[in-house]
């Protein structure tokens, strides 16, 4: 069935685990033909593209993606990449693209690649469930996107059996005492384990840097002379990678729900457990306003969020029933809570949500919860939280014990007094990793790169507007073009709203560069 805006909405938040895209292999087979032996070789190859066939589980299942208006089918492919880049002669990997071709090809500019963020989010489901927004901008682009390095239909990075994933999902993400304290531990230390078992050659290569070497490389196969980009959430860090490295190479690109770059690992979690809270304030503050029409107790929004931090209290006592044999625990309940807070368009089922948990039915905090970490209705799962593991995990340097972790608690407590302590404990998630991470921030400054624009909502509960400002600074004067999106959820341009893609649009196809500190309401 299609899918509405809101749909997509929450769908871009929980960076596409539930719809459909894929290719003709997951790369474990042998690729076919010759796989070229250095960098130019690789640049020179060619892509075989074909109809996409059905999802595959680590991408989230489904159908294949249905044509677009006028009848323009997906495309999938297959581009050979250096596992390691310091050795581009020796083993190769392979990363799954798709594309939709541009209506007016006389006048096309190129192609304009998306990556929709997580990290570990699936271009591949992504991309076909959004492209409705993007019709404008196929006028004179094919629309391209691709799982990346670890993910889905790419050489993929795994962790657990579904059974395995149902049970740690399960466990209480914020200890309450020293037996609950090793068992976090020791989940931990076995989830990480796991990934080295399945995924150990991988887990060295799929952080960012490589990523963007990789686009580079996908810039050249597909023929583009300039990278032409549309990154949203982790997709604007992994594009200020790329302008870092590739400043030359950028065309006309867009960064849209901006991650702060000056954040490590412990500031953008507490960033994030404010942007959380603000939008859980936001929330509760439209509750209160509809008076009776809200079925939540409480007159004031303080009251409101009381009462949701009860419920939570009461579920760390004991679960209620959820889907089938599956119960709603707390850590299913916060997980659930901050998937529906991505878009304002999804407050109603947030709120029926809670007053049919408070009524003893968690199921549909559950569902939420699910789409956060790509269960299946089937019970399957994709594989997009074992690849965020992995790419932040050997991204980020920090290695944060629990303990370490419970000492910083008082301080994302006083930041979200839902979110925080789970956000606070979630420092110490990469603490048994079995790679070493690179950086305690990504650098981001691109002199001499072409205008990318730099566009932050003010309500964005995942990736707090003030990132976006210092995204545009840190990328260096000339270069951030500064915009501003004054609403709600986690993505301007998919929101809907006409100022934001009219600047958009009128970039991306007539290079028209708006005015650094615009304002769209």
């Amino acid at each position: 069935m299609p899918i509405s805006a809101a749909q997509r909405a929450v769908l871009l938040a929980a960076t596409t685990v539930l719809l459909a895209a894929g290719c003709s292999d997951n790369g474990d087979d042998e690729p076919a033909g010759d796989t070229p032996t250095d960098m130019a070789g690789l640049a020179a190859q060619h892509l075989e593209w074909a109809p996409c066939p059905p999802p595959s589980a680590a991408e989230g299942g489904g159908p294949p993606p249905s044509p677009l208006p006028g009848g323009t089918a997906w495309e999938c492919a297959f581009m050979d990449a250096p596992l390691d880049y310091d050795d581009p002669g020796g083993e190769k990997i392979e990363l799954a693209l798709i594309r939709a071709r541009a209506r007016d090809q006389a006048d096309r500019i190129g192609s304009l690649v998306f990556n929709f963020g997580g990290p570990g989010g699936s271009g591949l489901t992504a991309l076909p469930s959004f492209a409705p927004d993007y019709e404008k901008l196929r006028s004179r682009y094919d629309l391209v996107s691709f799982d990346p390095r670890g993910v889905g239909r790419s050489e993929d990075v795994e962790c657990a059996t579904d059974r395995e994933l149902d049970a740690y999902y399960a466990l209480d993400f914020s200890p309450d005492d020293a037996a609950e304290e090793r068992t976090l531990s020791d989940a931990q230390k076995k989830y990480a384990a796991g990934c080295e078992k399945d995924s150990g050659a991988m887990l060295p290569h799929v952080g960012t840097e490589n990523a963007a070497r990789d686009l580079d490389l996908m810039r050249e196969v597909l023929g583009d002379d300039k990278l032409h980009y549309f990154g949203i959430s982790y997709g604007t860090e992994l594009g200020g990678v790329y302008a870092h490295m590739f400043p030359k190479k950028v065309g006309r690109a867009l960064f849209d729900a901006v991650v702060d770059p000056r954040s490590g690992t412990e500031d953008g979690a507490l960033g994030q457990a404010k942007g959380f809270q603000l939008a859980l304030d936001n929330f509760a503050k439209d509750c209160v306003a509809r008076e009776d029409a809200c079925a939540l107790p409480g007159s004031t929004p303080d009251e409101i969020e009381s009462f949701i931090t009860g419920l939570l209290a009461e579920l760390d006592k004991k679960p209620i029933a959820g889907i089938g044999d599956r119960k709603l625990t707390q850590t299913h309940a916060v997980n659930g809570i901050a998937q529906a807070l991505y878009s304002k368009e999804y407050w109603q089922y947030l709120e029926q949500g809670l007053d049919a948990a408070d009524g003893g039915d968690g199921a549909l905090l559950l569902s939420f919860s699910d789409s956060m970490n790509g269960r299946n209705q089937n019970g399957t799962y994709s594989n997009i939280q074992a690849a965020n593991a992995a790419i932040n995990c050997v991204d980020f340097k920090e290695r944060y014990s629990l303990g370490q972790a419970k000492e910083r608690l008082p301080e994302f407590r006083k930041a979200s007094p839902v979110f925080g302590e789970f956000m606070g404990w979630a420092l110490a998630s990469c603490s048994q990793w079995p790679v070493p991470g690179a950086w305690e921030h990504p650098d981001v400054s691109a002199p001499g790169s072409a205008p990318i624009l730099v566009l932050g909502t003010t309500g964005d509960p995942a990736t707090p507007y003030e990132g976006a400002r210092a995204m545009a600074e840190a990328l260096g004067e000339g270069v951030g073009v500064e915009l501003t999106y004054d609403g709600e959820g986690h993505g301007a341009y998919n929101s809907g709203n006409a100022c934001v893609q009219n600047l958009v649009n009128a970039y991306f196809l007539d290079g028209k560069v708006p005015a650094s500190g615009t304002v769209c309401k």
